[in-house]
């Protein structure tokens, strides 16, 4: 049981993530396709994870969903101003004069040290106002989002397969 779940749940539940965050549609079926093939096996009434009672099943299921979110393709961490220059850099190549300076503004205004305060506080020697309460008051609120389709109804991963 232990290989199945490192071998064919984990690698099966991290696929389905990606899947869900892929924007191609070929991509996305194209992957939950494969991920579909390595559950297939799990969801067969001899599988020795379905003798297991269900509570224990979907608590196994919600370990190998914790282990799949845990191998994430991301970029190496970086900490500090620079570092989320860097990355943003990184990203687009180019960053404006005016999106450099709302990060310059949200680095020194919003951003806050263990202690509590802001590069801003510390640099005047005094309290601000915060700062999305005054961008709140200055800008005008985006419409609405655009409906999204529903989602398909998502069964556990270890359901039995009818016979």
């Amino acid at each position: 049981m232990e290989e199945a779940v490192l071998t064919q749940l984990i690698p099966a539940l991290y696929l389905e993530r990606v899947a869900g965050r892929s924007t191609h549609a070929d991509t996305r079926h194209r992957l939950t396709a494969l991920s579909a093939q390595l559950l297939e096996p799990l969801r067969q009434p001899a599988h020795p994870l379905q003798a297991l009672a269900p509570a224990r099943r979907a608590q196994i299921e919600t370990v190998a969903g914790g282990c799949a979110d845990l191998f994430q393709r991301s970029s190496s961490c970086v900490e500090g101003r620079n570092g989320h220059l860097s990355l943003y850099h990184h990203g687009s190549h180019r960053l404006s004069d005016r999106k450099l300076a709302a990060l310059t503004a949200i680095h020194n205004y919003y951003v806050r040290r263990p202690d509590g305060t802001t590069a801003a506080e510390r640099f005047f020697g005094r309290a601000h106002p915060v700062l999305f309460d005054h961008v709140l008051a200055h800008v005008d609120l985006p419409p609405p989002a655009r409906r999204r389709r529903p989602r398909p109804v998502k069964r556990p991963a270890l359901t039995l397969v009818a016979a």
